[in-house]
């Protein structure tokens, strides 16, 4: 599975760790249901003593997003942190009354914005009806006012108190992440704390006021800002995926488009999260050291009490049938490279494992695109595919960086000269058993910690159904020399993709790659690159610190050719944090 570019660095890590792979051991899961709706998996383990990964999901990721309202998904990520009545505040009437006023000061403001700044900007008046800098009078008065009104709940907020809770408790590696199809809250807390997790937990859920609603939107656009308008390829990664995605839902990014990020209210954030956060659309997830019996009344006690909703409304459109070849062509101050794209089969789809295991004939420094485009020809830097099964769709990429005086063009060519091989020369069975034993090992590691169980449980349930765990093994098993054939001549057709070619900008200056970063391999290094963009844009030393705790789980249980990766990450993340720690 390809994680989401909304994925926190250090859980991007842990979920490309925890992807898919042959295993041996089948997970005994227990399912327990609440009469509202609200299942949870659980799953106890005694090899990490008096330490219990939990969890919950929500069913509802971008895909479920409409136009005008895009973002919102993972705005909630953010909203969830920022308290009840109970916690987060000093004055809880108080911060009441102050979210009511921002409420009317910011009605007025978006019917502005949707009225005269419309209509100026359609006259041509102004370039940008939502820029601060296009403000009229009456407007500017009115944000002025909202920005009173937000430094005064300012005064009686107790800033990250959810987190501060948990951690004076011992609880660690608290974060969360959104992705195209759910949205995803996890911690690990001490055996002995499990009834303060229930409690927290629910009562985020049934009492959550979202504070500081106005003011997180600015946090959400400068993420936006840092992770894709201020990096080489991000606006146009934005563009190729509407491009490739013609009716699917999926075309709009997870962190939304900057109009709808500025528009949407509260009463419609309110309606959204009554439709996608109600007890029966999440799933809990409890993995470590605990006794059922002594965990599941306590579920019951706090989780019991949230009141069952309608049950969440389907995603209906699907994606039209590609007729044509699409291509976009882009400049970008970064090395020259590619992305070629068809569209595949989603999450559990039966030719999703000939996939998988094709990825692997072709990925790493033994693998056939290394050999043939990096040692061989010589003409890339760095040659990788992937799979990325969605719950309603899917996609298969191959991507690429040119090397020396080599083209995009160069490299599709090369790219396509593979294909052919696929098609047409059966995988050996030496290439096959080689990288099923490597799955399994892989696999084999990452089911012995709660945290990359958690995970897996979690993220496939949300998908489709945790079982995945255990049966896809033996699909992937089964998966024969033909079957990748036959994949590779359904799905490689030039009809059925699109591709991305990327040019140095005029003038732009090829800057070398980082000594470390060149040690890993091509798979790898276009996986840090994406992750590296994250790390640099963040600004809060403790979420840094966050990051860096998951990939200090994550290193232990890594196979050896993963270590070097995690390691050359937690460095960056030291960088960083000095970085900014020298600025304060």
């Amino acid at each position: 599975m390809i994680p989401s570019r909304i994925l926190g660095a250090g859980l991007a890590v842990a979920i490309l760790l925890a992807g898919s792979g042959v295993s041996a051991q089948q997970v005994q899961v227990e399912s327990y249901m609440l009469d509202n709706g609200m299942e949870f998996l659980l799953l106890p383990r005694y090899e990490q003593p008096n330490s219990i990964m939990a969890a919950w999901v929500a069913r509802v990721g971008s895909v479920n997003e409409t136009p005008g309202m895009t973002g919102i998904s993972h705005f909630f990520e953010h909203m969830m942190f920022k308290g009840t009545n109970t916690i987060g505040t000093r004055d809880p009437q108080g911060d009441a009354r102050l979210r009511r006023s921002q409420e009317t000061v910011r009605a007025q403001l978006r019917k502005l914005h949707l009225t005269e700044q419309y209509d100026r900007w359609k006259a041509g008046k102004i370039d940008d009806p939502w820029n601060p800098s296009n403000d009229t009078a009456e407007m500017a008065e009115l944000r002025e006012e909202l920005r009173s009104l937000m430094k005064e709940q300012g005064q009686i907020t107790v800033k990250n108190e959810f987190d501060r809770i948990y951690s004076n408790m011992g609880g660690t590696r608290m974060n969360a992440f959104t992705s195209h199809d759910l949205t995803f809250y996890f911690i690990n807390v001490p055996s002995n704390k499990f009834e303060l997790w229930a409690w927290m937990e629910s009562d985020r859920l049934v009492d959550s006021v979202f504070r500081e609603f106005y003011e997180e939107r600015d946090v959400v656009h400068e993420e936006r800002r840092m992770r894709t308008e201020s990096t080489p390829t991000g606006i146009f990664q934005e563009q190729f995926d509407a491009m490739f995605w013609q009716s699917s839902p999926y075309s709009w990014p997870v962190i939304g488009w900057t109009s709808d990020l500025n528009s949407y209210t509260r009463a419609q954030a309110e309606s959204y999260y009554e439709t996608y956060y109600a007890p029966n659309n999440l799933v809990g997830v409890i993995v470590g050291d605990f006794q059922p019996d002594e965990v599941r009344p306590l579920i019951k006690k706090y989780f019991g009490r949230l009141k069952r909703g309608k049950d969440a409304p389907p995603v209906v459109t699907m994606e039209m049938k590609q007729l044509a070849e699409k291509v976009m062509k882009a400049e970008c101050d970064c090395p020259p490279q590619v992305e070629v794209r068809y569209h595949t089969v989603p999450f559990d789809h039966p030719d999703e494992f000939a996939f998988e295991v094709m990825s692997q004939v072709l990925n790493g420094r033994t693998g056939r695109l290394y050999k043939a485009m990096v040692e061989g020809s010589e003409i890339a830097a760095s040659a990788g595919v992937g799979q990325d099964s969605r719950k309603y769709a899917g996609a298969f990429s191959f991507s690429g960086q040119c090397k020396g005086d080599a083209t995009p063009e160069q490299l599709v060519e090369a790219w396509d000269a593979e294909v052919e091989k696929l098609r047409s020369e059966p995988v050996t069975e030496r290439e096959l058993q080689k990288v099923k034993n490597q799955m399994l090992a892989d696999s084999y590691r990452r089911l012995q910690d709660n945290f990359f169980l958690m995970l897996q449980v979690g993220y496939y349930e949300a998908l489709g159904g945790w079982e995945y765990i255990n049966t896809s093994p033996a699909k992937l098993n089964e998966v024969t020399a033909d079957d990748i054939m036959e994949v590779a001549n359904r799905y490689f057709d030039e009809t059925n993709r699109s591709i991305a070619l990327y040019t140095r900008k005029g003038g732009a200056i090829a800057t070398p790659m980082d000594p470390e970063m060149e040690a890993l391999s091509p798979e790898q290094q276009a996986q840090a690159k994406q992750i590296l963009n994250h790390i640099k844009g963040q600004r809060n030393v403790q979420q840094l610190q966050a990051m860096r705790a998951q990939m200090e789980g994550a290193v232990s249980q890594a196979p050896a050719d993963q270590r070097a990766f995690v390691e050359y990450l937690m460095r960056k993340i030291d960088e960083q944090i000095a970085t900014l720690e020298a600025e304060e």
